[in-house]
């Protein structure tokens, strides 16, 4: 779904709930920052991003995505918001939502606006101001929430016209983050590279040091975004180019790459291979949801109507979470989320890996499956938590109609302890107490025989968290 080649998206709009919950308490004191030319937690851990893309603003149903991608492996994910380019705009309730789902599944969360995309080339793009003026507008959901979220400005913010190589991106770069500092924002903030993000003049190479300098705390990261300039050809570009912060002691993470692309073969094994033995993040593009002609980006199958099959990994999601330095066997999860501490994941051998699932035990969870339409095409609904943590916990309920198709269903979940849900995505409830009565969106009621749908949701809980009974019936 790269803008840059033309692609044109199809947005998918779902309703987010507009609850807040504060999934767990924002440590404002320090955050997130750069440390010696490296990112570190408030704590000085080292946090070395390893995660994914995911396309929200397109795809806002989707949040089931958030599990998965933790499941992968990932202690990061990239998330594709909108100021009103593409829409709806993301608001204050759904940017606050978006955090909540990023610390619901112990992931460190890099907001990034992508409106900017192909400033100067692209027809509806905005400037990197225009950007900050957005971050400023949903400022309420972001202060207070510094070690668990980065703020990328804006994506790709200036395509390959207007000459940046001489002011254009330092000079816009460095207001911007300025004027972030100046209306109070202390997070660390990651700038984009021009060139659509690849950096092919080596202007955010040769501008870096003074765009860091114009950042009163210095905290800013570096991002470029390696597609078909970074084939290895000459062998060692990669390198070389990574080399160039590192050496100077210049915080750069790999922001976006693929392993394949329409303007060139990106070597991904040794964008992966330097990333791991540099020690500097990488966050792949992109989970699902590509289009015009670059569906093998995707990590999880696309199933074309606003939905993933978040359990059917593609050759590219098998890459880069089970490869050569992939995900599981490279990333560490943020120390915020355990309250530990831990060596940096330099000195640890990836043998000691811990799966992400161990957050998580499946075989502490229960998981219930009611059948209560038992004539032929009947549907089934199977509950089960996918995070949990102390007082609040996300679930899940996975609707599959049976052998005929239907044009609604209706989920009753009931709550055996007093759980009460926070906040729902993927169906509507009107109930605020269990038994919870839950209908489908506009857009996932119509299931074919044999197909599903899942809708999730933050929940609070306390003393015991049993097992919810959940009953589905249909409309055919």
């Amino acid at each position: 779904m790269k803008t840059k080649i033309g692609i044109v998206l199809t947005t998918v709009a779902a309703i987010v709930a507009s609850v807040v919950v504060a999934m767990q308490p924002a440590h404002a004191s320090v955050g997130i920052r750069i440390s010696n030319g490296r990112l570190v937690e408030g704590n000085g851990q080292s946090l070395v991003l390893r995660g994914v893309n995911h396309a929200h603003t397109w795809y806002k149903g989707t949040t089931d995505s958030y599990p998965a991608i933790k499941a992968a492996g990932a202690n990061a994910v990239r998330v594709v918001v909108s100021g009103g380019r593409w829409q709806p705009a993301e608001t204050t309730q759904n940017i606050a939502d978006i955090i909540n789902l990023c610390k619901a599944n112990r992931l460190i969360c890099v907001l990034e606006n992508h409106d900017t995309t192909g400033f100067n080339e692209q027809g509806g793009a905005v400037s990197l101001d225009q950007a900050v003026s957005y971050w400023i507008s949903v400022r309420s959901a972001l202060i207070g929430q510094e070690n668990y979220v980065i703020l990328n400005i804006g994506n790709e913010p200036f395509g390959n016209g207007s000459n940046p190589a001489s002011s254009t991106w330092p000079q816009a770069t460095s207001a911007a983050i300025q004027r972030l500092r100046s209306n109070g924002f202390e997070h660390t903030i990651m700038v984009d590279a021009p060139n659509w993000g690849q950096d092919w003049g080596n202007v955010m190479r040769d501008n870096a040091p003074s765009v860091l300098a114009a950042d009163p705390t210095g905290n800013t990261i570096f991002s470029v975004h390696m597609y078909g300039v970074y084939d290895n050809n000459p062998a060692g570009e990669i390198a070389a180019y990574v080399d160039s912060f590192v050496n100077r002691g210049l915080p750069l993470v790999i922001g976006e790459f693929g392993h394949n692309h329409s303007d060139g073969n990106p070597d991904e094994d040794t964008i992966m291979s330097v990333a791991q033995s540099r020690n500097i993040g990488y966050l792949g593009w992109s989970w699902s949801g590509n289009s015009g002609g670059v569906e093998y980006l995707d990590m999880v199958q696309n199933n074309g109507n606003g939905t993933f099959n978040q359990n059917v990994k593609t050759a590219w999601g098998t890459r880069i979470i089970s490869g050569a330095n992939g995900l599981q066997q490279t990333s560490r999860e943020a120390t915020i989320y355990s309250g530990q501490t831990r060596p940096p994941t330099s000195t640890r051998p990836a043998t000691t890996t811990r799966p992400a699932t161990s957050t998580r035990p499946a075989t502490t969870t229960p998981t219930r499956t009611v059948i209560t339409d038992p004539a032929p095409g009947g549907c089934t609904a199977t509950y089960s938590i996918v995070g949990q943590w102390q007082g609040a916990f996300q679930g899940q309920v996975v609707v599959t109609n049976g052998t005929a198709p239907s044009s609604s269903w209706t989920v009753r979940l009931t709550f055996p302890n007093g759980q009460t849900i926070t906040q729902i995505w993927g169906g509507r409830t009107t109930q605020t107490a269990s038994p919870y009565t839950v209908t489908n969106e506009t857009w996932n009621g119509s299931l074919g025989a044999g197909a599903s749908t899942t809708f999730g949701f933050l929940a609070n809980w306390s003393g015991t968290n049993g097992p919810a009974t959940a009953t589905c019936s249909r409309t055919p």
